[in-house]
């Protein structure tokens, strides 16, 4: 493996700069040769490069904003669905004229939301990146959160084209007056972004802090303001985007709307987070390349998903081809998680649980049980964080696709009922572990967020809505029989959930005592310093993806007997977004944390059941509280340790090195 890995670098470094102009080479004389005339190639080309300057338009917020303030703000596209949807309630609802409403949400929304997510960021300013990652994903679902609260799916939302129905002329193609809008609007809008870094001193002062922030601030320029003005054209940038896309789609939900902007992120990345105009190339070429996939593309129900999941593709390939993230060498910084329990203590622990939970299956309410069990296999799921991004500081936004196989792969086969059903279930899902580990070889932090966010999104539409999968209909998902022993009941099926639950905790635990466990410690605080050290990084990160996969695939094994019939919808990419925030509020870094994290999560599905206009601000408190919770990496566990031993606040980052020099030096030997 590690030779293959060494060959494929070695390729890359030699040819991969190249390989880009290839693809889009042969993409292009594809198009051409498969297209009826030229006449309807040009007519799909104008539509396709229309697109691309929407999406231009958003990705250009992005670049500018994480090039001032260094921060990728992933509630880009919350902020356009929001602006959009507010707009809809300005000339739907409230009778406002078009332009009084566009004026309203591009300069007085846009810029108050702009504000506020500056504020709320100052407070994160030394965080490390998996920090900031996490409060803009909650800013995300708190915004989605308030949408659905506000703007129920019975409230009609549906927006016309900007400037009509009315169509032009030019040669065989018949643009609309919005498609030309959307073009004028993103050249005026790269004009004037030019104009505004290059020929003004606000935009002087922009680019000198993102050079050397501390020399421009003891030469006038205070980063604050700078980074103030740059939230709020970020934020004005989404809005216009939002409102654009969505008057094109006419009625997208909330969620779609926001994730529709995920082809922004690819754009972005191509212009590696700080270039406009390749930010805008890349974009267009997204654009045509959307066009051009009807032409381009074979025949059949696969290549029909690839042009749903051409964003998708783009943005994790786009990841791929930038260069490997540079090793971070600052200090050495330590989390200060809670001790972790000995074998003889974690199996009396264990043995306890498991005790409370066959007393608990027998006094609880029938009506709950189902719940409890879904809590259940909630924490289990997140035990695989736990060991992926709490023990090693791996970023992972994809899990629900190993959920999603190994629910599959426990119903299909061996009848749904076996033990091999769940072992299989488990070991299918590594693979995938393994291939979203190649690019996290050379990525790190933000870019290996964003490959995982392109994964999960690639993997929706092109594996689990595969017809071998769930694309054909729903999948049954059986209980597992062992032994004599059958747990079809609910209440059987909790104390199943329970066992699986304990074991994999003893599991986990076992794991971060062992010499795994030091690796991991040492690769979360210094990646630099493990290399220096002679460890092996890359397949450290291939063993604990696979690991990570396998107890998520045991999970959806668990999943998919609890709901029986089985959906793609219930593997929604949105949802990984989701599970990573509850992580981070249970506590990602200790099993305890799993269970609580796992047991919120439950709640969601109860409420939207019993309480539907209320699940939206279930959402929204959530995020609230990763965001109070953005500086305890110990999240709820913590506290609750913290409360039981006295000891104050823990889980702080330590300003002293001393347990991580010593993790280093255990993990090098």
């Amino acid at each position: 493996m590690t030779a293959a890995l060494d060959a494929l670098r070695g390729f890359r470094t030699r040819y991969g700069q190249y390989l880009p102009y290839v693809l889009l080479a042969l993409y292009v004389i594809r198009a051409v040769t498969k297209a009826p005339n030229m006449g309807q190639l040009f007519a799909t080309t104008l539509i396709g490069i229309s697109e691309g300057c929407v999406f231009a338009i958003a990705a250009s917020g992005l670049v500018l904003t994480y090039a001032t303030t260094g921060v990728f703000n992933f509630a880009h596209g919350a902020v356009g669905m929001m602006s959009a949807y507010l707009y809809w309630a300005l000339i739907a609802q409230h009778d406002v004229p078009v332009v009084i409403a566009l004026v309203i949400i591009l300069f007085v929304f846009a810029p108050l939301v702009g504000i506020a997510i500056e504020r709320v960021m100052r407070f994160f300013n030394d965080a490390p990146v998996q920090t900031t990652v996490t409060v803009t994903i909650a800013l995300t679902v708190m915004l989605i959160g308030l949408a659905q609260k506000m703007f129920p799916p019975d409230s009609g939302f549906r927006l016309d084209p900007l400037l009509g129905l009315k169509t032009l002329h030019i040669w065989e193609a018949r643009p609309s007056y919005d498609n030309i809008l959307a073009l004028v609007l993103a050249v005026a809008v790269a004009i004037l972004l030019r104009g505004l870094l290059f020929a003004s001193r606000t935009g002087v002062a922009m680019r000198a802090v993102v050079d050397n922030p501390t020399l421009a601030a003891l030469n006038g320029a205070p980063p604050v303001t700078i980074a103030r003005y740059s939230w709020i054209l970020g934020s004005v940038l989404a809005a216009l985007a939002g409102v654009l896309l969505a008057s094109q789609t006419g009625s997208p939900t909330q969620i779609e709307l926001t994730f529709f902007i995920l082809a922004a992120y690819g754009a972005a990345v191509i212009g590696k987070l700080k270039s406009l105009p390749l930010t805008f190339a890349g974009a267009i070429v997204l654009g045509i390349l959307k066009s051009q996939a009807f032409f381009v593309l074979p025949k059949g129900n696969f290549w029909s998903s690839m042009q749903i999941a051409l964003p998708g593709v783009f943005l994790f390939l786009s990841v791929l081809l930038v260069p490997a993230a540079r090793l971070s060498v600052g200090r050495i910084v330590g989390v200060k998680a809670p001790r972790v329990p000995n074998l003889r203590s974690s199996l009396v622990r264990a043995a306890v649980f498991m005790g409370a939970m066959v007393l608990l299956s027998r006094l609880a309410p029938a009506a709950n049980i189902t719940d409890m069990s879904r809590a259940l296999i909630y924490g289990v799921l997140l035990l695989s964080l736990v060991l992926l991004t709490g023990f090693s500081g791996q970023i992972s936004l994809c899990q629900y696709v190993f959920v999603g196989v190994g629910a599959w792969a426990m119903g299909y086969y061996f009848g749904g009922h076996s033990i091999f059903g769940i072992l299989l279930a488990g070991l299918i899902a590594v693979p995938f572990g393994a291939l979203v580990a190649l690019p996290a070889i050379r990525l790190q932090g933000l870019y290996l967020a964003l490959v995982t966010l392109g994964f999960a999104a690639m993997s929706q539409d092109l594996v689990l809505s595969h017809s071998y999968l769930y694309g054909g209909g729903d999948v049954r998902v059986g209980r597992l029989h062992l032994l004599g022993l059958k747990f079809d009941s609910d209440k059987s099926f909790f104390v199943l959930c329970a066992i699986v639950f304990t074991l994999m905790a003893v599991g986990v635990l076992a794991l971060k005592r062992g010499p795994l466990g030091r690796r991991l410690a040492a690769l979360r605080d210094s990646q630099a310093a493990c290399a220096t050290l002679g460890l092996d990084v890359r397949r450290t990160k291939l063993v604990v993806f696979s690991m990570s996969a396998f107890i998520a695939g045991i999970a959806g094994a668990l999943f998919g007997g609890l709901n029986a019939f089985n959906s793609v919808v219930q593997f929604d990419r949105i949802n990984n977004i989701v599970l990573l925030l509850f992580a981070v509020v249970g506590g990602i870094t200790t099993v305890t944390g799993a269970l609580i994290g796992g047991s919120l999560f439950a709640l969601l599905p109860y409420v939207q059941s019993e309480y539907p206009d209320q699940a939206g601000l279930v959402f929204a408190a959530v995020a609230i509280a990763v965001v109070a919770l953005g500086r305890q990496p110990n999240g709820l566990a913590g506290m609750l340790f913290g409360a039981i031993s006295g000891r104050g606040k823990p889980g702080r980052e330590k300003s002293d090195n001393s347990t991580s020099a010593k993790e280093l030096a255990r993990a090098s030997t």
